[in-house]
């Protein structure tokens, strides 16, 4: 599966955007995809990953209340809405898939496709 992700920019604190992740083939549908976020030095973090079906999701803790994954899988892609934006925010952004076990969805290593990664700046 190749993925895609697009959406980032530069954005003030307090403000939203919305990352989308879209996918290359039909059976995309039927996996687990996550965002995972890279500040720069640091090691990368997950942030949120939605199950096939789109009604499992799960948050990291520092993301839990401001972020929304969704996902359309008439359309291939998974979406990120992300509101309230801090600076600690400012990463590179990444979407994956793969079928991970619930127990080990949180971990990167878990997940065999990987889109190119866009930035999120957050200015304060």
């Amino acid at each position: 599966v190749q993925l895609q992700a697009f959406g980032g920019g530069l954005v003030q604190a307090g403000g939203s955007l919305r990352l989308s992740c879209a996918a290359s083939e039909r059976l995309f549908s039927r996996y687990t995809t996550a965002w995972f976020r890279q500040a720069p030095g640091k090691e990368r973090e997950f942030v949120a990953a939605a199950r096939w079906t789109g009604t499992n999701t799960y948050y990291g803790d520092s993301v839990k209340g401001r972020f929304t994954i969704s996902r359309d899988n008439t359309k291939n892609t998974v979406y990120l809405q992300m509101n309230n934006l801090k600076p600690e925010d400012t990463a590179v952004y990444y979407c994956a898939t793969g079928t991970p076990i619930l127990s080990s969805l949180r971990l990167d290593t878990v997940y065999g496709s990987w889109g190119q990664g866009t930035l999120v700046t957050v200015s304060s």
